[in-house]
């Protein structure tokens, strides 16, 4: 049936490979099931009877009867699309604000020239020398330089971030990202590669570490696991060929089994090991924690009675994230926090490492939008970079959501107002060092349509000033507007 007759109570079957249609609990089997569509984690999570599960996930393994939790148009994908589209209608509102602010401004001048052409006169006034007055007025009260003094900034801002790969989609989110003080991260694909690799390859009891990495290899070689592809992965850079096995078998939740030439291998997490009646020797449980401690996730290699080795497999930092993380703190940038749908373990190794402010791990994506709208609460302008489906509720929730262009999903692109198209982090103290240059710049112009603007009503209301001398300091003053606006085209 189409998954939007599924009701609350109802029980389906997900086969190994289909997506689970709506948010549920297993009744019956066990399965690992890819969350990176929700949680926007890489690693796949295994779950059994009385877990709960959500729409829009993929069942990687194993057969599984679930009972459905709530209904297609409740559960965590259309809330997800929900979140998005009430965040960009409140957008939507703001930047109406602005323009009906710009809609009233000429008619009151215009208003404005018609009371000077008509009261004084009314009173007893030359009327010949009040309507010329009221000529110059509406004259040098336009706010032609006004108007302009903004547009022409922000335009060549935009064009300068775009030829140096930033899309900004509108003039509003330059203003409101020189504003921005606390910038909020995704950490898988956006702090980090988003592609598990082997970090450490530890051999023990007499292996080598090519050996060690060949034996994990060769069992891991029929698996579909991240984790199985990063140990192949690595092994066939470092020239290694891995062997087909003799016979592959999966542990649930623990790893695998397989023959290799003859013996039997096991590639499985290291508390696993208990089962298999083998004790983990003091020094390697030692390291296991250290490494754990790193965000790192452990891999066992073993075979009955003896510990070959272990391997540390980790999803890798983006080689100039730190760097970027630093520079944006140089520059003024008050909070740098990271919103993550990973373990708090893991999400506390990566924020050491890059010098983050604040962790927020385990979330969800309405979590992730709950908390953004909390921080804008306490900090103000907040902006948040992502590149999944599950950051998309965060990115429309910020002040600004900047989305990684290369990597980004085509949900996080469109809900987003600025695109990395170059996937580089490295671009984005570039972008608020460009938006405050842009601020500074408008402010000038505003500065100085304003001065201009009200010497020459000044000088219209006393009659000091004639027409030729209006239109002549109105024209210089668009002129002087227009010039400073394209110093930004310079960047």
């Amino acid at each position: 049936i189409p998954a939007e007759e599924l009701r609350v109570g109802d029980r389906f079957i997900v086969r190994p490979g289909e997506a689970i249609p709506t948010d549920g609990i297993i009744r019956k089997g066990r399965g690992s099931i890819n969350e990176a569509s929700i949680t926007g984690e890489s690693v796949p999570v295994q779950k059994g009877e009385g877990d709960p599960v959500f729409a829009g996930t993929l069942n990687e393994t194993g057969a599984l009867e679930i009972e459905a939790t709530r209904e297609f148009a409740d559960n965590t994908v259309s809330r997800i699309i929900h979140m998005v589209e009430e965040a960009q209608e409140e957008k939507g509102r703001s930047q109406r604000l602005i323009d009906q602010f710009g809609r009233r401004y000429s008619p009151a001048v215009l208003g404005a020239g018609l009371l000077i052409a008509v009261l004084p006169p009314a009173l007893g006034a030359s009327w010949s020398d009040w309507i010329i007055r009221a000529t110059v007025f509406v004259v040098s009260a336009a706010p032609c330089a006004l108007v302009i003094s903004v547009p022409i900034t922000i335009v060549a801002a935009i064009g300068t971030a775009s030829r140096r790969g930033v899309l900004i989609k509108g003039g509003i989110y330059v203003e409101q990202l020189a504003q921005t003080r606390a910038v909020c991260f995704d950490k898988t694909g956006t702090l980090t590669r988003g592609r598990p690799q082997v970090t450490d390859i530890l051999p023990m009891n007499g292996m080598d570490e090519n050996t060690l990495l060949s034996l994990a290899a060769s069992a891991e070689l029929r698996s579909e696991h991240p984790l199985a592809r990063a140990v192949v992965q690595r092994a066939r850079l470092d020239g290694l060929s891995p062997t087909e096995p003799d016979a592959f078998e999966a542990i649930p939740g623990a790893g695998l089994s397989a023959d290799i030439d003859g013996r039997r291998l096991y590639v499985v997490r290291p508390d696993y090991l208990q089962q298999l009646r083998q004790s983990l020797p003091d020094a390697a449980a030692t390291t296991i924690h250290r490494l754990q401690s790193e965000g790192k996730t452990v891999v066992a290699v073993a075979e009955p009675g003896r510990l070959l080795g272990l391997l540390a497999i980790r999803d890798e930092v983006r080689p100039n994230a730190a760097e970027a993380l630093a520079r944006l703190h140089r520059i003024g940038l008050k909070k740098l926090i990271m919103l993550t749908g990973d373990n708090a373990g893991t999400a506390q190794a990566i924020a050491r490492e890059l010098g983050l402010d604040e962790v927020h791990a385990e979330l969800r994506p309405e979590d992730k939008a709950k908390k953004v709208q909390e921080l804008r609460q306490r900090y103000g302008n907040v902006a948040m970079v992502g590149d999944g489906i599950n950051d998309a509720p965060a990115l429309a929730a910020a002040t600004v959501g900047i989305a990684m262009g290369a990597a980004g999903t085509d949900v996080a692109l469109e809900t987003a107002d600025v695109a990395l198209m170059a996937d580089n982090l490295g671009k984005l103290p570039e972008v608020f060092l460009m938006s405050r240059k842009a601020r500074r710049i408008i402010r000038q112009n505003l500065g100085l349509s304003v001065a201009v603007i009200s010497v020459l009503v000044v000088g219209a209301l006393t009659g000091t000033l004639s027409l030729p001398l209006a239109v002549l300091g109105h024209e210089l003053s668009e002129f002087a507007v227009i010039g400073n606006g394209l110093r930004m085209v310079r960047g």
